[in-house]
């Protein structure tokens, strides 16, 4: 039987302590800098329970950044379940959402595109999660400006990507101060200007 941890009332296999201290602590001090050593550690365990549940650290920096995309997938969901049949409503969450972060992250920005800096092998297996994750979360915008009736969709998604991609850099670089209320106005000006208008010419 394999060894638990307990955490309040429920009890903690080891692999979820482990990529809980994984996710933790690559985010906040980078993969490189961070071994499986200190991970073990702080899982409450070892290393051969380490590498019992992943082949490698590598195999571990992919399910890390599987773990944040399948959180990512969750917000998606609570904004439909919050908005249902609105997608414009979802979109415009989705920014407050990213605002937002980008001062409650402590400036650390995504972990995604931090990982890809780190990671320049483009054979290492986390490079096909992020690239994945970043094609699924472009695909997602486009879907919504679509079905919201934006025009020119997929510029927007570039558009909003690029805005909170330079945000993140920004943000780690000289600080987020006032950061997250200039993302959201400019964000929110992004959508208007792709919002079409009734009987303008060109207009659908």
């Amino acid at each position: 039987m394999e060894e638990t941890v307990k955490d309040g009332r429920q009890a903690v296999p080891p692999r979820q302590r482990i990529l809980a201290a994984a996710t933790e602590l690559f985010y906040r001090h980078g993969i490189r800098a961070i071994g499986v050593e200190a991970i073990a550690e702080a899982a409450c365990t070892n290393k051969m329970t380490l590498y019992r549940h992943f082949a490698s650290k590598e195999s571990l920096v992919a399910d890390y950044l599987r773990e944040v995309a399948q959180a990512a997938d969750r917000c998606w969901e609570r904004f439909a379940q919050a908005y249902p049949g609105d997608p414009r409503a979802q979109l415009t969450a989705w920014l407050e959402e990213m605002a937002k972060r980008l001062v409650e992250q402590g400036g650390r920005g995504c972990a995604h595109a931090n990982a890809a800096i780190e990671l320049p092998d483009k054979d290492h297996p986390a490079r096909r999660v992020i690239e994945e994750y970043k094609r699924a979360q472009r695909a997602r915008l486009i879907l919504l400006s679509e079905q919201a009736g934006l025009s020119e969709p997929e510029v927007l998604a570039d558009e909003l990507h690029l805005l909170l991609e330079g945000a993140r850099v920004t943000a780690q670089s000289v600080g987020t101060e006032g950061l997250a209320e200039r993302v959201l106005y400019m964000g929110k000006a992004m959508i208007a200007a792709h919002t079409r208008e009734v009987g303008r010419p060109g207009a659908a």
